[in-house]
Parts: C-alpha cells; structure tokens; sequence
C-alpha cells in the first residue's frame, strides 16, 4: 500500500497540540461507554477494539450508494462509494497491523475481546450510525467524522505513551504489506494520520470543510 511521504514525527505532535473536536452527545457517549468496557488507559487491545468499530459505517455506506448508482446517475454517490470502500479497506489494514504488534508482544487478551462482548459493541456502534442516518446521511458523515478524529488522538497518545517503540524494527511481512517503516512508532503514527484522512473527508461529506485539518503530503480530495 502506497503511503504518501510525510514527517510523521511532526504530524504525529501536531496531533497532540491540537484539541480534540467538540464531540455531540452521542458521541461523547459512545466513547465513555468505551471507556467503561476497555479502561481509561490506551492499550494495543483498546485500538484493535477501535479498528473493529471503524469499518461499520463505510461499509453500510458503500452498500447504500451501489443501490443509488443501479437506480439512476450520482456522482456524489458515485464518490461516496469509492471512499467507502477504500476507507473500509484502510480499517481492515490498520485491524492486521494490530493485531499483528499484539501478537508479537504476546500480549494477553483482556476480557472485553472475549465474546460476546465485542460483537455487542459493533452492533451498538451499527445502531449509532443507524440512528444517526435517518437524522440525514451528513449528520452520519459528522458522527463517524468525530469518531475518526477522536481515533487519531488516541492513536497519537498511544505513540507517547511508548518510547520504547522508537527502537523497534520492524520485520513482519504483515506489516510491510501495509507499507514500509523504520519503527513501530512510525507505524502507529501512520494509522493515526490515515484516521486523520478520514476525518477530513468525513467532515468534507458532511458539508465542513472548513474543519479540514490538512498536512504536507496529505491527499487531494
């Protein structure tokens, strides 16, 4: 997977200087209720829970608009789909790459991974995008714009909270599928920025485009 060429470093602490968006309150409950299940604390295992939710809206979005372009001519559907199913499959990438880090670190799995209890939460989330489609599709756009920007900022804390990660090559042909790094750390940072994508293009399909945090490197839209 072709990434553009970025400072990750700086984009990476870009993230952590700038706040957070202010999140509705189906958002703010949605992320406590989170919080609840997987701890305050970010943790490997809290991510890979974050990069289970993430596909859901894209994918009920892709499906959508393929109904919407076999009934007549749309080239915003037309566009909506494209970036549905390449943000869908970005999810899945970031989805390995955990999974991948946890399995190398041998990390144990926390009680929240153990069914039912992850299946529940996506059809909870499935229910929130549900909810939040019939207000209109750019009111869903904005919550999963939320949800991608609070994404990044964990991602970037997740970054800060281990040092350690600097020094560690990376070696897993997993992980070199998604792209070529010179550390977990870049790696990490990578899937931050990459929910950052999302969160521009969410906010541009919600009608926002004045919240568009852009970068050098960032993709054209």
């Amino acid at each position: 997977m072709e990434q553009p060429a970025v400072d990750l470093t700086r984009e990476q602490r870009a993230t952590m200087a700038r706040p957070r968006y202010e999140y509705s309150g189906l958002a703010r409950t949605f992320f406590r209720s989170m919080d609840l299940l997987a701890g305050a604390r970010t943790t490997l295992f809290k991510v890979k829970l974050i990069e289970a939710l993430a596909p859901v809206p894209y994918r009920a979005w892709e499906s959508h608009e393929h109904h919407v372009l076999t009934r007549h001519a749309d080239a915003e559907a037309g566009a909506i789909m494209e970036w549905a199913r390449d943000a869908a499959q970005n999810e899945y990438w970031h989805l390995r790459v955990v999974a991948e880090k946890i399995r190398e670190d041998a990390e144990q799995r926390p009680f929240y991974q153990a069914e039912p209890l992850p299946t529940l939460m996506v059809e909870s989330y499935e229910g929130m995008n549900w909810m939040a489609a019939r207000l209109g599709l750019r009111r869903a756009f904005l919550l999963n714009a939320e949800f991608e920007d609070h994404a990044e900022h964990t991602y970037a804390e997740l970054v800060d909270d281990h040092p350690e990660w600097e020094g560690q090559p990376v070696t897993s042909p997993v992980v070199r599928g998604y792209g070529e790094f010179a550390s977990w750390a870049d790696v990490f940072r990578r899937i931050g920025l990459d929910e950052r994508d999302h969160r521009n293009a969410g906010f541009r399909f919600a009608g926002r485009p004045e919240m568009v945090v852009g970068y050098e490197g960032m993709p054209s839209y």
